[in-house]
């Protein structure tokens, strides 16, 4: 490709994706599991969904927390996995500039309220195990859309933040990416331009924005440990840590993997490491979070009985 002159002084006018693997007779079978990860993902996700909305037990502030997060991986996914899918089958590797930032953009915006939704999802559990006689008035529905609300306002600043920060930097070349979805370490790696302060600010908001949750996280599950610790019954406690352990499991992944992706940026050449968490990113926890949430819960799992079976609850 021929430089163009462009916006910002970017001479860069499209990326080439290499995508996860670079030998041609492996790409039917990266198509194959790809595809079959989307449409699970999203058939699972939309099985929580319909089990939330036709069972009267799950409209409660949890599991509309639970249904939100079920859209988000959805949105995650669908972000970044079908065009990887239409590169594969056109064999058209080339991503243009603004279809790049626009990917990054969405990608961060879901990915954020994602994180908050978390943490509403431990305050929530905070209220009802260590606070249950003031919940229905503490949780109510006014302060459940307040929180959705807020996420999603508190991530759109983030992701317009990175993306408006991205598009200052200059790309004369090279442009290829050895990634299968755009994405701030990969970009930064090719600009012609200092990266300095982009990735000072990734590191700035990037605390902002996922330490304060996991403060808030770990701050609100002590409480709630040490509350169930204080339960009698047997029954009781395992009931309590089975919900909290299903948040829990997800948290870790989802912190866990973003920590390794973003807060070393500088430190290591970017490698293979790096696509497989980016696959943890964007399949992995999107499929594994409906899996999570409905083998820990019988609830869940009933609904999906129903929603299997026709049969409506009679309660």
């Amino acid at each position: 490709m021929e430089p163009e002159s462009g916006v910002n002084g970017t001479a860069v006018t499209e990326f080439i994706l290499l995508g996860l693997v670079e030998t041609q007779a492996l790409l039917p079978l990266v198509f194959v599991l790809f595809l079959f990860a989307y449409l699970v993902t999203v058939g699972g996700n939309l099985s929580i969904l319909a089990a939330i909305l036709v069972e009267p037990k799950l409209h409660t502030p949890m599991y509309f927390f639970l249904g939100n997060l079920s859209v988000l991986d959805i949105g995650c996914i669908t972000v970044t996995v079908p065009s990887m899918l239409g590169r594969l089958f056109f064999h058209r590797p080339a991503v243009p500039y603004g279809a790049c930032l626009t990917q990054l953009f969405f990608f961060h915006q879901l990915a954020g309220v994602d994180g908050f939704l978390l943490t509403a999802m431990a305050y929530d559990r905070f209220l009802a195990i260590c606070r249950p006689l003031t919940y229905s008035t503490r949780m109510n529905q006014v302060v459940q859309r307040i929180l959705v609300a807020v996420s999603w306002a508190f991530a759109f600043t983030n992701a317009l933040t990175h993306t408006v920060a991205i598009s200052t930097l200059d790309f004369c070349g090279p442009n290829v990416i050895n990634h299968f979805y755009c994405d701030l370490p990969q970009l930064f790696q090719l600009s012609c331009s200092s990266t300095q302060l982009n990735e000072l600010l990734l590191f700035a908001v990037g605390f902002i924005m996922a330490g304060t949750p996991m403060a808030l996280i770990v701050t609100s599950y002590a409480h709630v440990v040490a509350a169930v610790l204080r339960i009698c019954s047997v029954k009781g406690r395992k009931k309590a840590f089975s919900t909290c352990g299903s948040h829990l499991t997800v948290v870790a992944i989802f912190y866990g993997s973003g920590v390794f992706n973003y807060m070393r940026l500088g430190s290591a050449k970017l490698s293979d490491k790096d696509k497989a968490v980016g696959i943890f990113n964007t399949v992995i926890n999107p499929m594994l979070n409906p899996i999570i949430y409905s083998l820990r819960n019988p609830e869940v799992q009933s609904a999906f009985w129903r929603v299997i079976t026709g049969k409506r609850s009679l309660t």
